[in-house]
């Protein structure tokens, strides 16, 4: 296999050479094993398993908002996809999350939040994380960008204040951590989500990060590279996708 195809086939797990490729492929059949892999949704599950090392934590995503298609829970999942095939930005909260997505199966600008908004910061005493996303909102980067955020609660409510008052990023990725209003966050973008139609993936809990964050948007950019390479469809409901795998399995073992 050359580097260009090792570059399609693991964009999302980062290997490049045979014995790291062998590894993730392994480490991917085993989460099968206990994790569904019918639905656009259910490979996201796959990968927080991987991300976290934790099996049930596949239980703890939340998938709200809708797209064209509907509001199944591979609305944001299409919806990320979508917004990778047309090369919108991606926009982290802090650099660490920024330096987890990976740069190759895209052409997507990536770029962080924070570094952003000091003078509003220093004005008004919040966060720099939240004056951050302020700040880029008012320069409109986050509409129609993918909207990450994998570390600070305040920019995750910030986020949320914005979409309250009319940006519409094309998709969302919340998994901020901690034990200060991080939950509350999550919940914070799930309503709004809701409320807007705003495709969003979150988690329930106080677990979380960067790491999280950046997994999950990885594989939003792989299931683009799929959608580019191998056809994938991406315009199915869940429940469509779901009954088609399944009459596939069951062909299978006739």
């Amino acid at each position: 296999m050359t580097e260009g195809e090792y570059d399609e086939a693991y964009a999302d797990l980062g290997a490049t050479t045979e014995n790291a490729m062998e590894i993730a492929e392994t480490s991917m059949d085993i989460v099968r094993e206990f994790v569904p892999d019918e639905t656009l949704a259910d490979r996201v599950r796959q990968k927080s398993v991987h991300s976290m090392g934790d099996i049930e934590f596949q239980h703890l995503l939340e998938f709200t908002g809708g797209d064209a298609v509907g509001d199944d829970e591979d609305a944001p999942v299409r919806a990320g996809a979508r917004a990778v095939l047309e090369e919108a930005t991606i926009v982290t909260d802090i650099t660490m999350a920024k330096a987890g997505v990976t740069g190759r199966g895209h052409d997507c600008e990536t770029r962080k939040a924070i570094g952003n908004g000091a003078e509003l910061a220093a004005e008004t005493g919040m966060t720099r994380t939240a004056a951050s996303v302020l700040e880029l909102d008012r320069r409109g980067v986050y509409d129609g960008a993918v909207a990450v955020v994998g570390n600070a609660p305040t920019a995750a409510f910030a986020l949320a204040d914005c979409i309250e008052d009319g940006t519409r990023p094309a998709t969302i990725v919340a998994t901020p951590v901690g034990f200060v209003k991080a939950e509350e966050s999550r919940q914070r973008v799930r309503d709004v989500s809701e409320e807007y139609g705003v495709p969003a993936i979150t988690n329930v809990g106080r677990r979380g990060g960067s790491g999280l964050a950046a997994a999950l948007t990885n594989e939003l950019i792989h299931v683009a590279s799929d959608v580019r390479t191998d056809g994938l469809e991406l315009d199915l409901a869940a429940e469509t996708r779901a009954a088609r795998e399944s009459d596939s399995t069951d062909d299978g073992d006739r």
